[in-house]
């Protein structure tokens, strides 16, 4: 049977900017994308700890600390809201997946793991 885990996620990401203007995506740090082994234009999850919101959309490579809402999802935060960026595989079973823990200036703090033997 097939299932779908977390394959790589980006915690504590503060939003940078917002452009209503584009086409849609979020512009997210290509080295922090990198490490959680997140492709440019792969499907992700957004979520805003701030006010709730949830949606997808897809990531786009940006600058060094740089997150960027664009098109719609500018209307879901606000410059310095404190996201999660993650990403799904289907698999047979749970695997090793990165995540990428951030500091305010969305440099890494720390990457883990999450436990799959949990």
């Amino acid at each position: 049977m097939l299932k779908t885990f977390v394959s790589g996620k980006l915690h504590g990401l503060h939003v940078t900017d917002r452009n209503v203007e584009y086409n849609g995506s979020v512009g997210i740090d290509r080295d922090l994308m990198a490490k959680a082994g997140i492709d440019p234009y792969e499907q992700v999850h957004v979520v805003n700890l701030r006010n709730g919101e949830r949606w997808i959309t897809y990531a786009i490579p940006a600058e060094a600390g740089e997150v960027v809402l664009n098109g719609g999802s500018a209307r879901l935060g606000e410059i310095g809201d404190v996201c999660l960026v993650i990403t799904y595989a289907t698999a047979d079973r749970p695997f090793q997946a990165a995540v990428v823990f951030c500091t305010a200036n969305n440099a890494v703090a720390a990457i883990e793991a999450y436990d799959i033997n949990a």
